[in-house]
């Protein structure tokens, strides 16, 4: 957990941006919220075998269109 940066006296804002800045990077504090930005829950197994159907009937589609088979 990164620790609280408060500003001192007399301290301007680039130089507090800069002490925040630091102890992210020193936390690891962004890695793992970039990690956690696009997490997605797992799929269940009929999801996934039914992602698979889709994809294996697309693709043999297109191996028809190629042979010109299907328009």
């Amino acid at each position: 957990m990164i620790k609280e940066v408060r500003r001192r006296d007399k301290e301007t804002f680039e130089s507090l941006m800069r002490r925040f800045n630091r102890a992210v990077q020193e936390n690891k504090v962004l890695p793992l919220a970039k990690k956690r930005q696009y997490h997605e829950k797992p799929l269940s197994k009929r999801e996934v075998r039914e992602i698979a159907i889709r994809k294996n009937i697309n693709r043999e589609l297109r191996k028809k269109r190629q042979m010109g088979l299907i328009k």
